[in-house]
């Protein structure tokens, strides 16, 4: 028979409110007024340009008093030092997030730090970050170094498609691979739990995954149209549910381990979170190939290489930019990737380093039909010289 548990659990699963649709930005003055009349707007320069005249026409309408500052090029100590002296300069009562993951991690962090409510207006649908409660540090240098998980979600979610249209075509389709590695981390970390809530979790990246799988194709060739409109709210929204409802152990177990350590090689810097994390849904399922001699993880694999085709994902090193990595590289980042307290580890086996850069230098590799001993880096030294 069953025990139950008396620990108390806090579950932060969704936005307050979420607003969607083509000019909803124009459409939620109320909204935000009803959070703050001094917001602080905190994104890149690039993406405060791109929603400054439709904002202020908000602002103006509701008499609100804003000001706006750069968070920089990543969610980092140093930015989030330099924008709280911003919101005393402004008495801000409101944070208002514009841009892609980083610009809303940090806001989203900025925030909590200051005891503010948060809006979060993405202008790409590269992540689910303006969903979640969950904020990344990384190091100056763009290298990961923690998240932090926060105590609610957003107050207000902004989806416009009309602004998230604007972006180049390549963040939706990071998105994509973001995204669908829900359904390869949730399904085997928590696959097979008996709790209610994670098996909801687990089977909705199911559904993600196949609604991404039918309509990728369709929406990237025709934006705003009626498929694309349904990705993105794959991409942003129903992969935020998925990890609001699941948990931390449905939101990251190898896929993201490997971006982790990605991000400490300077060569990787070009490419976006869900280009590195697809590459590891990759090598995630090619490690439970080698390791485990899974051939569903095989079969698997060799179906999103084919998708991966179809919408431009990354399915190499050399895809992702690294093709002249050296095995001390390779090293580094599997090292990080496999640390003690890595997602990685919550793989129903063992990993190590060596393990995993033969996984790394093997994702295109025919299916196997056999464990494979990993003892030795011969297999990596002949894909990297």
């Amino acid at each position: 028979m069953s025990t139950q548990s008396n620990s108390v659990v806090s579950l932060m699963i969704a936005p307050a409110q979420v607003v969607r649709g083509s000019g909803a930005i124009e459409q939620v003055g109320d909204c935000i007024a009803r959070l703050g009349t001094r917001p602080l707007l905190v994104g890149g320069e690039r993406s405060l340009e791109v929603v400054k005249s439709r904002l202020k026409s908000v602002f103006r309408s509701h008499s609100l008093q804003a000001a706006k500052a750069s968070y920089g090029n990543d969610c980092s100590e140093i930015a989030l030092a330099s924008l709280k002296k911003a919101v005393a300069d402004h008495q801000a009562d409101l944070i208002i997030g514009v841009g892609g993951g980083k610009a809303l991690d940090t806001a989203k962090l900025l925030a909590y730090q200051c005891h503010l409510p948060i809006v979060t207006i993405p202008t790409s649908a590269a992540t689910c970050a303006a969903w979640t409660a969950l904020s990344n540090i990384y190091s100056e240098q763009h290298a990961f170094l923690y998240d932090v998980g926060l105590p609610r979600c957003p107050d207000l979610l902004v989806l416009d498609y009309d602004l998230v249209a604007t972006a180049p075509q390549r963040t939706l389709v990071a998105g994509i691979g973001d995204a669908i590695a829900k359904w390869y981390e949730a399904s085997v970390s928590s696959g097979h739990s008996d709790k209610t809530l994670l098996i909801a979790a687990v089977q909705q990246a199911r559904v993600l995954r196949d609604i991404l799988f039918q309509k990728s194709e369709a929406a990237l060739q025709n934006p705003l149209g009626a498929e694309w409109q349904e990705v993105v709210d794959a991409s942003v929204l129903m992969a935020g549910v998925i990890g609001g409802i699941g948990g931390a152990q449905c939101r990251t177990v190898a896929a993201h381990a490997v971006h982790n350590g990605l991000t400490h090689l300077l060569e990787s810097h070009h490419a976006l979170h869900g280009e590195k994390v697809a590459f590891g849904i990759l090598v995630q399922l090619r490690l439970e190939e080698m390791v485990q001699g899974n051939q569903l993880a095989a079969t698997s694999r060799q179906q999103l290489l084919k998708f991966y085709d179809q919408i431009g994902l990354p399915k190499t090193l050399a895809d992702l930019g690294l093709g002249n990595v050296t095995i001390a590289q390779l090293q580094q980042a599997a090292e990080i990737a496999c640390n003690d307290t890595s997602d990685i580890h919550r793989l129903p086996f063992p990993v190590v380093p060596s393990q995993l850069m033969a996984a790394m230098v093997s994702t295109t590799a025919p299916t196997i039909s056999a464990r494979t001993d990993l003892s030795d880096l011969s297999m990596v030294g002949s894909a990297v010289e």
